[in-house]
């Protein structure tokens, strides 16, 4: 059989970052609930792309640019905390860790989410597990994506215990299907969303009709 071409390697790692935040019940849940405005669908398809973003896009590298980027992933597979010495035609790729830090910070940047939990851990290590795989021409993490993806329709991610002022949050599904998550139709597709924009706010005018002067929070 045929090895994958670069260009399928990195559709299908695409495909699987994808899954993995459309799998991600503290995700589901504020793209359900608008905390990220009413846009939240949106920035779920644009914070793919960020994470996407971090690692180098193989689709266009040679068999010698490519087993060399396999090599780097198991150096940092092998000895995560050593300093590591790329090959010289591989390019640097990010580790669990830096991309659980991201998954946090978008979440509450975006959604003004605090996830306290491990489930942005386990979102970071199916992603470089999907990583380590589709470089290696082997896709069984995504298609196992995809079954848990098709296997969640029609179920919606619900609050398990009172949420409290900082959107820390426990949840589970509800298996019931009396209502959707957003896009479960199908299986996710990463879109080249634009960086979500911020709502304007409108002008504030006193009551001699003079608009205000405010600084804009930070």
């Amino acid at each position: 059989m045929a090895s994958p071409t670069p260009a399928k390697i990195q559709e299908t790692f695409e495909r699987g970052v994808a899954l993995s935040l459309h799998l991600w019940p503290a995700l589901s849940l504020a793209v359900q609930n608008n905390w990220g405005g009413s846009d939240s669908a949106d920035k779920r398809d644009w914070f793919a792309g960020a994470i996407v973003d971090l690692f180098p896009d193989v689709s266009k590298f040679t068999p010698a640019q490519l087993q060399a980027q396999i090599t780097a992933t198991s150096s940092l597979t092998t000895a995560p905390s050593a300093t590591q010495i790329l090959p010289s035609q591989a390019q640097e790729e990010p580790d669990q860790e830096e991309v659980e830090t991201v998954l946090l910070q978008v979440m509450l940047d975006e959604f003004e989410v605090n996830v306290d939990d491990d489930s942005a851990y386990e979102v970071a290590e199916s992603v470089i597990k999907v990583r380590n795989e589709c470089l290696r021409g082997k896709f069984d993490e995504v298609d196992a994506l995809t079954k848990r993806f098709e296997a969640k329709k029609g179920k919606k991610v619900v609050i398990a215990q009172a949420e409290d002022q900082d959107n820390e949050t426990d949840w589970d599904t509800d298996e019931d299907g009396d209502e959707e998550d957003v896009d479960m139709d199908e299986a996710p597709a990463l879109v080249n969303a634009p960086a979500p924009k911020k709502e304007k706010e409108e002008p504030e005018v006193d009551e001699d009709g003079f608009q205000k002067v405010t600084r804009k929070k930070r």
